[in-house]
């Protein structure tokens, strides 16, 4: 199966970076859409750099961006922990019939981050990284942490 992971750099990055090595030895391929440059992806992934759009008009260039990243690479399914990247993302999977796995940082703890209420409209699974957190969204998944 072909992933596309998306994140933002920094913790986003660090912790799809450890599922990636996970999908990789399971037979899967992935490229990157990240928002920033990162200098912890490996060596020689296929990576796409888009536009750091954060509440702001950029979002929706991002959107754009996406859209031609995804019909040249056409995934089968997008992941993402977040955060900015991911709901553009998401919007642009959903209109294309593409699947797709939110699972919120680990940093959230008490309560779901500001992508993560935003992903529940457009997420097909949604997984906390905190039991705790299924009873502020019942409607996701808890399968222990990434990390």
């Amino acid at each position: 199966m072909k992933i596309a992971l998306v994140s933002s750099v920094g913790g986003h990055l660090t912790e799809l970076l450890a599922v990636s090595e996970q999908l990789t030895a399971r037979g899967h391929t992935a490229f990157w859409v990240v928002n920033d440059e990162s200098p912890v992806l490996p060596a020689g992934v296929d990576a796409y750099r888009i536009l750091h759009g954060e509440r702001d008009l950029r979002v929706a260039w991002n959107v754009l961006e996406l859209a031609a990243i995804f019909a040249r690479e056409r995934p089968e399914l997008v992941l993402s922990a977040g955060a900015s990247p991911a709901v553009s993302a998401a919007l642009v999977a959903r209109l294309a019939g593409i699947p797709v796995v939110y699972v919120e940082p680990s940093s959230s703890v008490t309560r779901l981050t500001v992508t993560g209420r935003l992903m529940r409209c457009f997420a097909d699974r949604f997984f906390v990284q905190w039991e705790g957190l299924l009873q502020q969204a019942p409607w996701a998944r808890y399968a222990g942490g990434l990390l």
